[in-house]
């Protein structure tokens, strides 16, 4: 992860790292309190005190994301799923149009971009049953946030990987960070 956002920034972006292990993110309730209550708002309120409101907050403004996780279990980590899990405040619906899906409070309209890394000790060919599952929860908003991916990178034998196989997966993730920024000023440009 650290490669693609140094990429990023040597194309000129500011970056911003959030380490989800070092936040306190509580477990969602449930409740849905987020998502029907003030429709008007770009961020549902959370009955939930932690540190994921300001999460959300640079998340709205970020023009691109980066999400990175190691396979575990065939997923993305437990972490990964709660952080994916309170980004629900981010979309709204109409308690009566029970069975319907979200909408995002606020649309991207495709100009944001995004990458994905997914590390595991499984080799290369199984990115498949391993690195794909993660890159479709990491993604899963992604569609009703109008949020484009840009690049996916799947690093496997991550433990196993020589110094040279490991610095060019370091260089493909740093390339990828630039690619992110330079789609991301394709899209200012228009």
């Amino acid at each position: 992860m650290q490669a693609v956002l140094d990429g990023a920034e040597k194309q000129g972006a500011k970056v911003k790292r959030y380490d989800l292990i070092k936040l306190n993110i509580q477990h969602c309730l449930g409740c849905c309190k987020c998502i029907f209550d003030d429709p008007k708002l770009p961020i549902g309120r959370c009955p939930i005190k932690d540190d994921m409101a300001a999460v959300l907050e640079d998340y709205i403004r970020a023009d691109g994301y980066v999400l990175a996780s190691p396979v575990y279990h065939g997923t993305v980590t437990a972490l990964m799923k709660k952080f994916i899990e309170r980004k629900f405040g981010l979309f709204r619906r109409d308690p009566k149009d029970i069975g319907k899906i979200v909408e995002a409070r606020v649309l991207a309209n495709f100009k944001k971009k995004a990458v994905m890394v997914a590390t595991a000790n499984s080799p290369d060919e199984f990115v498949e049953v391993m690195g794909d599952p993660c890159f479709e929860v990491m993604g899963s908003d992604w569609m009703i946030e109008q949020v484009e991916t840009v690049g996916k990178l799947y690093v496997g034998s991550i433990d196993a990987l020589s110094d040279a196989e490991m610095k060019n997966q370091l260089e493909t993730a740093f390339e990828m960070g630039k690619k992110l920024v330079n789609e991301i000023e394709k899209e200012s440009i228009r």
